[in-house]
């Protein structure tokens, strides 16, 4: 898949691979020649990923071949086990959680994960939970709380699911639930933004210690889609709403809505997930680090603190 973008850097990538093939196949030596379109593309990549827009972030986030939740777990950790159930309801697979080890350390894991065909999407409701995931995330929040071990969150949803069926079952109040708890959990609880952190359905597994953002994410109240068809009565505008909005990690850095942003490799997450899943388990294990030092007492409040002072403007 190539963004409309990225046009101009996949026709110098297909270049250059002829290049190579034919270097290859008639046995003549074009290093030099290779060697100049290798650095152009460095260079174009380069000023094309520095200089991103808002909504050309937000197609990256949903790019079809960006890592998803498990893809990171099961990249950090050599012995993940994941948990099901929310012991009501049944299994949401639109919210995926487990024990896993980070370097010795165990660790809860919880995440929305999205599918990768059609089957996959249909399987996991396109990443949009429904109460019984919520349930599901808190009820894994309270047994790591149980044992002593932290929280990551990784996040990726354009959303709760808005089905009827979800409302009649408590979406609602399934993730107010969470807001209420999460806040008053003793353990470190770490966030990361992955993809799309929509609305409350993100929202919903997002109170932390720490709440980091990959580089080529978006946070919001609401899609840039959506907000345009409110505003403009068409899709057609989404360019602009997502400007409006200020999405990007940038924007809510900025806004001290998060802590920090983990820069993604060259090219987005998708291009190398590897080294996107070694730069996500050192913030993870530097906030560690950070965290283990308070007492449950100190780091509630401090949680508490900076969501209370969201939102606040002195002029």
């Amino acid at each position: 898949m190539v963004l409309e973008f990225e046009k101009p850097i996949a026709e110098l990538e297909q270049k250059l691979q002829e290049m190579i093939d034919l270097a290859k196949g008639k046995h003549i030596d074009l290093s030099t020649d290779i060697q100049s379109l290798e650095e152009k593309i460095r260079t174009l990549k380069k000023e094309t990923f520095q200089n991103l827009t808002r909504w050309q972030r937000v197609q990256l986030s949903r790019h079809a071949d960006r890592p998803y939740a498990l893809d990171y777990i099961y990249e950090m950790t050599n012995d993940f086990i994941e948990l099901h159930g929310d012991r009501n309801v049944k299994d949401d697979k639109a919210m995926v959680g487990g024990l896993g080890d980070i370097d010795g350390r165990t660790v809860m894991f919880i995440g929305q994960q999205k599918g990768r065909n059609t089957k996959q999407r249909q399987e996991r409701n396109f990443g949009m939970a429904n109460p019984e995931g919520y349930r599901k995330a808190l009820r894994l929040m309270k047994m790591a709380e149980k044992f002593n071990k932290p929280i990551i969150t990784l996040i990726d949803t354009p959303g709760a699911f808005p089905g009827i069926e979800a409302e009649e079952r408590g979406q609602g109040e399934a993730i107010a639930r969470n807001l209420r708890e999460m806040f008053k959990l003793k353990v470190p609880v770490i966030c990361i933004i992955i993809g799309e952190g929509a609305s409350g359905g993100a929202l919903g597994i997002a109170i932390g210690d720490k709440v980091f953002m990959l580089e080529n994410t978006w946070y919001s109240v609401i899609s840039p889609e959506s907000c345009s068809s409110i505003l403009w009565r068409s899709w057609d505008y989404k360019e602009q709403a997502a400007e409006a909005l200020k999405l990007t990690g940038h924007d809510m850095l900025n806004h001290k809505l998060i802590d920090g942003i983990i820069e993604e490799p060259l090219g987005g997450a998708h291009r190398n997930m590897k080294d996107m899943a070694m730069r996500i388990k050192n913030a993870i294990n530097a906030s560690l680090l950070e965290l283990d030092k308070l007492k449950p007492k100190e780091r509630i409040g401090k949680r508490i603190d900076k969501f209370c002072s969201m939102g606040i403007v002195n002029e």
